[in-house]
Parts: C-alpha cells; sequence; structure tokens
C-alpha cells in the first residue's frame, strides 16, 4: 500500500472552479480498482489551500493514475488557477483503519 499527499495552492477567486475540476479526478479515480481512497481536503484557515490524500495498492497503482483520462484532463484544468507549486509526501502505512462501509460515517464531512 502506497499513501500520496499532494499540497495545492489554488489562486484567489478560483476556489469554486478548482473544486469543480478536480471532481473529474475525484470521481474518476474513485473508480479504478487499485486505488483504496482519494480524498480532497481544505485548510479550515485558508480556503484555497488544499490537499489530496490518496491511497493506492502499490506504486504500479499510482503510476497508472497519472496517466488516466480524467487525471489529465484535471491536471489542464487546474494549472492555470493554481500557484504551480504542488508538494508531494509519500508514506508507508504503519497503523491504518480500513473505510467504514458505504453510508457509516465516522466524523464530520463538511
Amino acid at each position: 500500500m502506497l499513501i500520496q499527499l499532494v499540497s495545492i495552492q489554488v489562486l484567489p477567486g478560483h476556489r469554486d472552479r478548482f473544486i469543480e475540476a478536480f471532481r473529474i479526478n475525484w470521481e474518476g479515480a474513485r473508480t479504478e480498482p487499485r486505488n483504496l481512497r482519494f480524498d480532497l481536503l481544505c485548510d479550515p484557515d485558508d480556503e484555497n489551500s488544499f490537499t489530496v490524500y490518496e491511497i493506492f495498492a502499490d506504486l504500479d497503482a499510482l503510476k497508472a493514475h497519472g496517466q488516466t483520462a480524467h487525471y489529465r484532463r484535471c491536471i489542464e484544468m487546474i494549472t492555470p488557477i493554481t500557484t504551480g507549486q504542488r508538494s508531494k509526501r509519500y508514506y508507508q502505512p504503519v497503523l491504518v483503519e480500513p473505510a467504514p462501509p458505504a453510508g457509516r460515517a465516522t466524523g464530520p464531512s463538511s
């Protein structure tokens, strides 16, 4: 299993457009068989600062994600409305709980 965190800073005034564009990637990634989790998170203190939390089965699954049409379309759409500085960090899980069954939330979602 491989976890990737990506930090993205959106230019002021483009937050809603960013979320619309990123939804394409989010929806597509969730259909990939070796994508285990894909979340877009927003910093509560900065509405233009986002983190993407992704869990893939392995490095090959992450590489395959980067070749998908939904990923490429999202990047094309968000590149002009972000600062261009995306930091990526990779992690190996140690103590990770599986996602709850569909329909069972574990905390606030908004």
